[in-house]
């Protein structure tokens, strides 16, 4: 069960959102009364209430907007038990003077904004002496292993326990709280509205974490890096995975790049099976792996980690992705892959994608020459995959057949930037641009304009992201609801 936090100025938008979520199937709503602005009338919140409710007046110092004195805050949380609030939230050091009434559950908290604990478990026993009809726990993480130390908190409790991280860092402790037996998780009303750290909104839960649907049978995907809040892959990969009808769910991990050893070696308690891996681990998590396909040792990268018994493997599907994308391009120009070792491309970019890219395209015979703007590391692919290495500045002189970005110019929010000046671009072109976000970036728009045949970044995305789902479930990635689902995040207004 999911518990939605409403916080607003005015009853009657309180009483209106309570009653808009619940139709939505919200099943328990969380009143924040510290956010009202003037005194509170519980009277008028608890009467005819769609749903039950847990009523809570958090103060400044835990987290909350409570301003009055601690007499008049200790009255409302009184009057919430004795107008039959379903449940009251309780503080630690408030539990012992609000007395048992009625039917009203007492939830005894704590929350850190800092840290985890490292007396957590301690504290949980504490609590749970205070008539707690339910724990609460919110605190900070710090690394991927306090989601660990949290959940299997909450499974090995006696007393229930809604045990949160808060943080980019803890969003998985979020998810999976009930697959461990948390009684309800919490999530906002709106995802412009968080009330806590990492905190997501009901839609977000529902629609793309089909949180109700996650129990301990649950197969656990997720995808890695750091930053790793901004990824698309949770909500197509998710999609793909309702569609077909598998018990599972994809999660975002933010894993540090310090942690990442710890969180590999741990990954298998979660009961995850399978990782897409991104910035900055695509070559660290190399050495925590006991096998690499040929086309990832070639690439000197990994996009997809496999947990197969004792066993962990690691794929590239962004080289396949993209090659894909590619070729079906060109043969829609009348060239087949015969004729490629009459081509030559120009890679723009000395990362990930433009190493995956020119191996790809190197490994087909195709003639590559690559042009990042910081030197060094454009030199030492150069020198690795045996192409050319072209100074950024004279990127345009290349007279090029194929012209790949793989920089991020032309990423929102930057959508009016482009690698490549326009005057250079020539009909006879197939210019590809790796960047999804705007699916139609500068590049692509003045690409058409000039007459190229174009593919865009979406395209390789939603092909390297099938492949991966192909690798995790054994079944086929569904491409185009991948890809609809993909157009439908990024939207219309970042075109």
């Amino acid at each position: 069960m999911i518990c939605v936090s409403i916080a607003r100025g005015r009853h009657r938008h309180v009483i209106a959102e309570h009653r808009h979520v619940v139709e939505q199937g919200a099943k328990l709503v969380e009143l924040r009364i510290d956010y009202l602005e003037g005194p509170a009338n519980l009277k008028r919140l608890l009467a005819d209430r769609p749903s039950p409710v847990v009523v809570t007046c958090r103060r400044e110092r835990d987290g909350g907007k409570f301003k009055g004195d601690e007499a008049t805050r200790l009255i409302l949380l009184r009057t919430a038990v004795a107008e039959g609030a379903d449940y009251v939230d309780l503080e630690e050091d408030v539990a012992a003077s609000i007395p048992r009434y009625g039917k009203t559950k007492r939830i005894v908290s704590l929350h850190d904004f800092r840290r985890m604990p490292d007396d957590l478990e301690a504290i949980h026993a504490r609590l749970a002496t205070l008539d707690a009809d339910i724990v609460k726990l919110a605190v900070m993480a710090n690394q991927p292993h306090d989601n660990l130390r949290m959940l299997t908190l909450i499974q090995k409790s006696q007393i229930p326990t809604v045990g949160l991280c808060m943080g980019d860092i803890g969003t998985p402790s979020r998810i999976l709280a009930g697959r461990y037996g948390a009684p309800f998780s919490f999530a906002t009303f709106h995802h412009e509205r968080t009330l806590a750290p990492g905190q997501l909104s009901y839609d977000q839960m529902t629609r793309i974490y089909h949180y109700e649907q996650i129990n301990a049978e649950t197969a656990i995907f997720a995808v890695i890096g750091d930053p790793v809040g901004h990824s698309l892959s949770p909500i197509i990969h998710n999609a793909a995975i309702a569609a077909s009808g598998l018990n599972a769910v994809y999660l975002p991990f933010r894993v540090p790049r310090e942690h990442l050893g710890r969180f590999i070696d741990e990954a298998p308690q979660f009961g995850i099976r399978g990782l897409s891996v991104t910035i900055p681990h695509k070559e660290a998590v190399m050495s925590k792996l006991t096998r690499v396909d040929a086309i990832a040792r070639g690439i000197g990268a990994v996009n997809t980690v496999l947990f197969k018994d004792r066993d962990l493997i690691g794929y590239n599907t962004d080289e396949p992705g993209a090659m894909a994308a590619l070729e079906e391009a060109l043969a829609g120009d009348g060239t087949m892959p015969g004729d490629f070792n009459r081509l030559n491309a120009l890679v723009l970019g000395s990362g990930g994608a433009a190493m995956a890219l020119a191996y790809g395209m190197k490994r087909r015979g195709i003639d590559v020459a690559i042009a990042g703007r910081s030197a060094k590391p454009t030199e030492a692919m150069a020198e690795r995959l045996h192409c050319r290495a072209i100074d950024w500045n004279d990127r345009h002189e290349v007279h090029a057949d194929i012209l790949v970005n793989c920089t991020p110019v032309g990423m929102h929010p930057n959508v009016d930037a482009t690698p490549f000046d326009k005057e250079h671009l020539r009909a006879t072109m197939l210019v590809f641009d790796t960047v999804y976000n705007p699916e139609n970036t500068l590049l692509i728009k003045e690409a058409r304009e000039r007459g190229c045949t174009v593919v865009t970044g979406l395209e390789m995305f939603v092909r390297q992201a099938a492949l991966q789902f192909k690798l995790f479930t054994g079944q086929e990635g569904p491409m185009q609801l991948m890809r609809e689902e993909l157009k439908r995040a990024i939207g219309p207004a970042k075109y």
